[in-house]
């Protein structure tokens, strides 16, 4: 009886088609993976350009730089970049104090918390007029405007003004910036027993708040400068009685590092007066 031959068992060629499946379905998980971070990703950058779109509209840009450089009195804030600036226990403000000019040039960082917390403590005295805020490439001024702090043609300084003062040299006593206080007059001449020109009115002026800082706030000498700039940095045109009115002033600048080189120290020329405008008044008229 013959025995059945054995057939030999097919061999499968097509187990690679496992391996491949295996491969696809990981790169179909990849792809997946990556398409999902992309989402993700376009989500968040919306959410931080929709966050830096609202903080830029509402005006909020210095509170968040005041919170990290140290933003008012006793607070040196999140970061280290402003260990001896002015603190800040006291919340930023969710609108900004209308007044504060906008800076042109190079902004003096370490002084913009200064500024938001001066902008604060003299809102209304900013939107009465009676006290303007600029911030400068040498540094943050606050101008005083002689119809407000000064008799007519006089270099003593109005009591009346002593709070509001002292609230910008509560700033300065925070601070170790060095501070300038400069004096100026408009076009008109000036000739009497006391002041034989602008040049003597400006400078005097500024001699009398450095006594008022340094007597009354105790602001050491050594920190202090003046300088009397008479008609020659105006910032209105001395044509007009209210351009006039503007460029009599003391301001009070508090010196960014910048602003101790030399070449951005002083003040700009402002506004010029236009030629044939200013028209000579009576030699009695004082400043």
């Amino acid at each position: 009886m013959s025995r059945k031959k054995k057939h030999g068992e097919h061999e499968n060629h097509e187990r690679w088609l496992v391996s491949y499946a295996d491969f696809i379905t990981l790169l179909f998980a990849f792809f997946v993976v990556m398409f999902a971070s992309s989402n993700q990703d376009k989500v968040k950058a919306k959410q931080v350009s929709e966050s830096v779109r609202q903080a830029l509209e509402e005006d909020r840009l210095v509170a968040k730089v005041a919170a990290v450089l140290g933003g008012t009195v006793n607070d040196v804030g999140q970061g280290s970049a402003q260990r001896k600036g002015p603190g800040g226990t006291m919340k930023a403000s969710e609108e900004p104090a209308s007044g504060p000019e906008p800076p042109a040039g190079p902004v003096p960082v370490e002084l913009l918390p200064s500024m938001e917390f001066l902008s604060r403590e003299l809102r209304q005295e900013i939107e009465a007029g009676r006290l303007r805020l600029s911030m400068e490439p040498r540094g943050l001024v606050v101008t005083l405007p002689q119809a407000t702090y000064f008799p007519s043609g006089q270099d003593t300084i109005d009591p009346a003004t002593y709070p509001v003062i002292g609230k910008v040299v509560h700033v300065i006593q925070k601070l170790p910036n060095q501070v300038r206080l400069e004096g100026h007059t408009d076009s008109v001449p000036i000739s009497n027993a006391r002041f034989r020109s602008n040049w003597d009115l400006s400078a005097a002026r500024s001699i009398a708040m450095l006594e008022l800082l340094a007597t009354r706030f105790q602001v050491p000498r050594s920190r202090l400068a003046i300088a009397g700039y008479a008609d020659n940095v105006p910032v209105k045109d001395n044509g007009t009685e209210e351009g006039r009115a503007q460029n009599r002033r003391v301001d009070v600048v508090i010196v960014s590092r910048l602003g101790l080189v030399a070449a951005v120290a002083d003040p700009q020329q402002g506004a010029p007066p236009a030629a044939g405008h200013a028209k000579p008044a009576p030699a009695s008229k004082v400043h």
